[in-house]
């Protein structure tokens, strides 16, 4: 679901890190001790190629995934996608995941919603599938009533936006309010379809799969085309696009660098170790690599007795020269002027509100 969030906007050394850590539990929290074994989640870490993955030999990891990344790209989508398809169809196994991202543009005008949104065309094993997302200019996330007074402006321009992917895309999908949400329904019992990323009003993503792996080759051409507003590449605005490689072999992977020569590469992926090792971890993804771990978990009636119930998440952000620390909650529990206050009462350290970016 949609999530609030805040971050220390100064870097820190790992020792300070340790240092929260201790403080939560004197809160009466329970925190990460340096010992404890954790999940560290690592996102745009370049790479020259699929051997720099050994610099994670030393701990475990999974749900690896290869990024190409093209920044400035102004092709034809449909021949993008198809070719990554067709090297796809080569290796295809249970397990292995191909997507190509690629922004679209919202044509209505829009005061709660950005026209700027995204589309993913993806292929798993035996089928394929379009997932779309919106982005909106603030988030309310889901039981908040800050924007209960433009709640029909909201739900007009959800379904809007909505509406024209779906026209575009050409699916069996219908759209209706039902008890204040946005509700999006696919019209083929048969096809697995699935609404995501949930905000106050509604999904913000939605997912269509078909067995038929071209059906959406074409219709996800319409939908770059929006981009750039007409058809032929001298009209298309540069866009960044993305190709994500997940299950498959080194060889398979080499294979696919040969379809856009242009593009360079980052991994994502999950890392097990304990949480005094994450300087280290830090140090093999240096210089380019992020990662994230979570320090500590609590529903905040624990410290708010007399505040709304909401879950808050603290964790610890790594990138080149140090460390931050981030709080994601489900939901302000209190007024949103007092949040900021709190949340730097809690840690010790001065907080700025800092939503994720709605696309990678």
């Amino acid at each position: 679901m949609r999530e609030r969030r805040w971050e220390s906007p100064a870097k820190l050394e790992f020792g300070d890190v340790l240092a929260l850590g201790e403080r939560l539990v004197a809160r009466g929290l329970e925190a990460a001790v340096p010992a404890k074994d954790i999940i560290c989640y690592i996102e745009d870490w370049t790479v020259e190629g699929p051997d720099d993955f050994d610099r994670l030999d030393p701990w475990a990891t999974e749900d690896v995934t290869l990024v190409h990344v093209l920044e400035g790209w102004r092709g034809d989508f449909f021949l993008l996608a198809g070719g990554y398809h067709q090297i796809y169809l080569r290796h295809q196994a249970l397990g292995t995941y191909c997507s190509v991202s690629h922004p679209w543009k919202i044509q209505a005008a829009l005061r709660t919603h950005s026209p700027r949104a995204m589309f993913w065309l993806g292929f798993r094993h035996a089928h394929s599938f379009i997932r779309v997302r919106l982005h909106t200019a603030e988030v309310i996330a889901p039981g908040e009533t800050r924007a209960d007074h433009q709640r029909a402006l909201w739900l007009v321009e959800r379904q809007c936006a909505f509406q024209e992917a779906i026209s575009l895309l050409d699916l069996p999908v219908e759209s209706f309010v039902e008890k204040g949400n946005v509700v999006l329904r696919s019209r083929d019992p048969r096809a697995p379809f699935f609404c995501s990323w949930p905000d106050a009003f509604g999904p913000c993503q939605f997912e269509f799969n078909t067995p038929d792996a071209f059906e959406f080759l074409v219709p996800a051409g319409r939908l770059a085309a929006t981009w750039g507003g007409g058809a032929g590449e001298d009209n298309h605005e540069p866009a960044t696009v993305r190709a994500y490689l997940t299950g498959f072999s080194e060889p398979a992977l080499e294979e696919f660098q040969t379809v856009a020569p242009g593009a360079y590469y980052a991994y994502r992926c999950s890392a097990h170790c304990p949480l005094d090792e994450l300087p280290e971890v830090l140090r093999a993804i240096a210089p380019a690599g992020r990662l994230y771990a979570t320090l500590c978990e609590f529903q905040t009636r624990r410290l708010l007795p007399s505040g709304q119930e909401a879950s808050a998440v603290i964790g610890v952000v790594g990138a080149y020269g140090g460390f931050q620390i981030e709080v994601r909650l489900n939901r302000a529990p209190l007024p949103e002027e007092a949040v900021s206050v709190w949340l730097e009462q809690l840690l010790g350290l001065p907080v700025t509100y800092a939503p994720l970016p709605p696309f990678p």
